[in-house]
């Protein structure tokens, strides 16, 4: 991520926003502590600001924050919601709009977003649990018999999910899933290598994989497990690899994603890569996946933080000077 000569940046009040009241609270301060340590360490003028769910606009305008950086994630955070409040506050914030957020985050709507521009996805059906009366140990969901993944429909760091093998886990496994949102997402379950493709800016970072101690990239893996292991860049052929990264800024522009996302995708037994879905402000943490990706093309968690803030920066100018009366 190349640096302009002018540092926009300079002068400028940070606000790093992270807490929130979603289930990803804890390693969503993590994040926040990462980047706003790395700001401050770089001389920036940071204002930590830890959020819970009754954050409003005069809140957001009491800061007295030129720009804000979202270490946010789940709910609140990734649903459009902060990303309203900071537009009626007019402030910039990193990261993607109100409507592309959304989209992402309700797994059922990024599923049809995917379905309308192509971008290759496991079938799936979605269960609205409130007012579908569903016997799942008799109900074979269609066309989706086991094995398949069941899931909340909103949510992230893989809470709530389970790989299903056989009929009989199907009620417990959507119970669980219940406990995170009252829309349940069932779709196919691809076997094979497990990757993950950010894009910073309009490109791709190399592709990441995941070697696990478990069945699938779940919470324990993700922030507690020492065992996982993250391979930037992913062992394989550049042809894989292209094709990869492909599909990962495919379903960022399907979305409607700007300046960050990750995408989590399958790789099955013939190397065909499936979207899994699309994270629109991946982790800042330790154990994240984003700033590894970043460093593998020479990019330091700093550089990577304000890089994040100078795109932001440079789209509220554009659009400042669009505004302007002729």
């Amino acid at each position: 991520m190349p640096k302009s000569n002018h540092d926009v940046l300079a002068g400028l009040s940070i606000g790093v926003l992270y807490g929130g009241p979603s289930s990803e609270r804890e390693v969503s301060i993590q994040s926040g502590e990462n980047a706003a340590k790395a700001l401050s360490a770089a001389g920036r003028e940071v204002h930590r600001v830890l959020l819970d769910g009754t954050f409003s606009v005069r809140d957001a305008r009491s800061l007295g924050i030129d720009v804000a950086l979202l270490a946010l994630h789940g709910e609140f955070g990734e649903d459009g919601r902060i990303q309203n409040i900071l537009e009626e506050a007019d402030i910039p914030y990193t990261g993607s709009g109100v409507d592309a957020s959304s989209r992402a985050f309700d797994k059922v709507l990024a599923k049809q977003s995917f379905e309308r521009h192509s971008v290759r996805t496991p079938a799936w059906m979605s269960i609205d649990v409130p007012q579908k009366s569903v016997d799942p140990t008799s109900e074979k969901l269609g066309d989706l018999n086991p094995p398949v993944v069941i899931k909340p429909a909103t949510g992230g760091s893989s809470l709530g999910v389970s790989i299903v093998r056989r009929q009989d886990q199907v009620a417990s496994a959507i119970k669980k899933a219940s406990e995170f949102g009252d829309c349940i997402l069932i779709e196919r379950c691809i076997s094979g290598r497990e990757v993950t493709v950010a894009v910073l800016g309009e490109d791709a970072l190399p592709v990441a994989e995941l070697k696990l101690p478990g069945e699938f990239y779940d919470y324990n893996a993700k922030y507690v497990d020492e065992r996982t292991r993250i391979i930037c860049p992913a062992e394989m052929d550049e042809q894989t690899a292209s094709r990869v990264r492909a599909l990962g800024l495919a379903a960022h522009r399907a979305l409607g994603c700007r300046d960050v996302s990750r995408t989590d995708i399958m790789l099955d037994e013939n190397n065909v890569p499936w979207v899994l879905e699309v994270n629109t402000l991946p982790g800042m943490t330790s154990h994240s996946l984003l700033p590894r990706a970043a460093a593998a093309v020479g990019i330091n968690f700093t550089d990577l933080c304000e890089g994040l803030l100078r795109l932001t920066l440079e789209r509220a100018m554009r659009r400042a000077v669009e505004l302007e009366p002729a």
